[in-house]
């Protein structure tokens, strides 16, 4: 973008000697004077960014990215004003990057005022990127906050309409991403099965392993002009999921990752962390995987993104490990019997970690010291127990190719019509129900998914009995799933069970697929949701009662995003939907609203 009112250098170096202009430090580049005029010209081709928002200071990003095939450094002059025609600059600065870098440049600016939205921009000779916005946090009494909540964007599984209708709004005062920013999988993976017809195949065409791949992959992701005009219109708080390293990461390997082809997992998940700290607008701590961190929006709202993947997360449990013990007996019933004994001796045990003692400590004492109404915690994996009954399970994870080769014997499995209408046969007293289809609708629910919080019981047990020993008003945020769900949370286990500390509102997707691609048209996403939220948590598994009827909502066909807003009386979630991310014309609409009520006696979802 041309711009024959480039800054004068010899001005902006009269304003610094003045005191009128910050040079801020920046994170992992120098901060320098205006650079040399034979600095090679620069596109500002991947927009601006700002994130991570303080009360005084914000951190603004772009690209500068060299024209032709300059390698050498690269300065900008960067400006923050608060008027959109910059008449009145409040700081001002320059900075330098390179390759090193993937010349991305990355500015913590401070002396910042609150609840201040700023504008910024960076030049470069008659250069001059985009204009981007960002508001700084509040202090003191806040009557409200409004925040988007975003997960999941899969460039090749469609449109990215769902960035361009949070970028429409203009009641926002930032947006968390809750991860899977990019996936890793190569151009004919996951979800590309129509990405040629949209012009959306992956680049590089591997899978991406290497610094080089996850930088190259950035930079696709962030050539999309809907991404870009939300990252301009707000600031966004961000923490990685899986896929921005590989599908299912824990601590020490992934599901989609094999050593013996693709190398040391310690490397690419530091090469994979290298590249999202260079591309998003993030605050930087050392070490790099150190992501957790809070934001306190006054009086009202203290917001604390966790990391549940890469710091201390045990591996994920599987169920195929037990399917011996469920396969091995003649009789279906002690197959099943021993099945549950094994599962549950290790889904239970009080070792297993998400977040880690460190973590759990830091989480502990930033709650302990918050005097805001609300506590949220912005994290990537559904915390509410989501648990099916066995069979219905079984019949699901058959029914979407989950089990390979496995074949689950029909005397345990049932589709959820059919165990639906088994349970309102058995409600109504019917007496021709059969010895068999009792045992059936007697067998616990067990969680639909490991991955979750579902799979660390213990850990799980720990964050609910931080909230209700500190009597905190809880609000659990979760993407991962591609589905939206909410519930209400509440401790499982030992003398306060049953004990309401919090809900979760956890969003769908901006465009990976969700249910509807496993099940098909031949399972309604309506009736699909029915069953979940009639059967989630029926005579489950370890909590039994305490978790009966915590899963209250379930859009599992529909991508989107939510926002919440708080206020002293209430948090609230809406979630919205669009219709389609196939084609480029969509219809944006609401789908579903839920609130919950600070104080002990509420802490549980209610209807708006």
């Amino acid at each position: 973008m041309a711009d024959s009112t480039a800054l004068s250098r010899r001005r902006f170096f009269r304003r610094v000697a003045a005191g009128t202009a910050s040079v801020s430090a920046t994170l992992g580049l120098a901060a320098c004077g205006g650079g040399d005029d034979a600095d090679p010209a620069v596109g500002f081709t991947h927009g601006v960014a700002s994130g991570d928002p303080l009360s005084s200071r914000l951190v603004i990003w772009t690209r500068a990215v060299p024209e032709g095939n300059g390698d050498g450094d690269v300065t900008v002059d960067w400006q923050v004003a608060t008027d959109d025609a910059f008449a009145t600059v409040v700081k001002s600065g320059s900075a330098t990057t390179n390759a090193s870098r993937d010349f991305t440049v990355k500015v913590d600016v401070d002396g910042l005022s609150p609840a201040t939205v700023y504008r910024y921009r960076f030049r470069k000779g008659n250069r001059t990127s985009p204009t981007g916005k960002g508001k700084t946090l509040p202090v003191g009494k806040v009557d409200a906050v409004r925040l988007a909540v975003l997960s999941c964007s899969n460039y090749p599984a469609g449109y990215f309409h769902v960035y361009a209708e949070v970028a429409k709004r203009t009641d926002l005062d930032a947006a968390i991403h809750l991860g899977d920013y990019i996936y890793e999988y190569a151009s004919t993976g996951y979800a590309s099965e129509k990405a040629a017809a949209l012009g959306r195949v992956s680049d590089p065409a591997n899978e991406i392993v290497a610094l080089a791949d996850y930088r190259r992959r950035y930079a696709q992701y962030r050539s999309d002009p809907d991404l870009q005009k939300a990252h301009a219109a707000m600031a966004f708080i961000t923490v990685w999921d899986d896929h921005e390293i590989a599908n299912d990461t824990w601590t020490d390997g992934a599901e989609n990752h094999q050593p013996a082809t693709e190398g040391d997992f310690a490397l690419r998940k530091a090469a994979a962390m290298r590249a999202y700290h260079e591309w998003l607008p993030t605050r930087e701590q050392s070490p790099l995987n150190k992501i957790y961190r809070s934001f306190d929006f006054g009086e009202l709202l203290s917001l604390h993104m966790l990391d549940t993947r890469v710091i201390a997360r045990n591996k994920q449990l599987d169920y195929s490990t037990y399917f011996p013990a469920l396969l091995g007996n003649p009789d279906p019933v002690a197959g099943v019997q021993a099945f549950l004994a094994q599962f549950a001796g290790d889904v239970s045990k009080s070792d297993r970690q998400l977040l880690g003692t460190e973590q759990t400590t830091w989480l502990q004492q930033r709650m302990a010291a918050s005097k805001a109404t609300w506590q949220v915690l912005g994290q990537q994996v559904l915390m509410g127990a989501v648990q099916i009954p066995l069979p219905v399970l079984l019949g699901l994870l058959q029914g979407a190719g989950q089990l390979g080769n496995v074949q689950i014997p029909a005397a345990i499995k049932l589709d959820p019509a059919a165990y639906l209408t088994l349970l309102g046969r058995q409600a109504a007293g019917d007496p021709t129900l059969t010895a068999a289809q009792k045992a059936l609708l007697s067998l616990p629910s067990i969680p639909y998914n490991l991955d979750s919080w579902d799979g660390y019981w213990a850990a799980r047990e720990t964050v609910y009995e931080i909230a209700r020993a500190l009597d905190k008003n809880l609000v659990v945020l979760a993407g991962d799933t591609h589905n939206a769900w909410s519930s209400d949370l509440r401790v499982g286990a030992g003398s306060f069970a049953g004990t309401a500390v919090g809900v979760e509102f956890a969003t769908s997707s901006v465009t990976s697929p969700g249910f509807e691609e496993y099940l098909g048209a031949g399972f309604p996403a309506d009736q699909l949701a029915f069953a979940l939220t009639s059967l989630a948590n029926l005579n489950t598994l370890g909590a039994g009662a305490r978790l009966a009827g915590s899963l209250k909502y379930a859009e599992t066909a529909k991508r989107g995003y939510l926002v919440m807003t708080v206020t002293a009386t209430e948090a609230r979630s809406d979630w919205y939907v669009v219709d389609t991310v196939q084609v480029k014309t969509y219809q944006a609409s609401l789908n579903k609203s839920l609130r919950a009520l600070p104080g002990a006696a509420n802490r549980k979802l209610v209807a708006v």
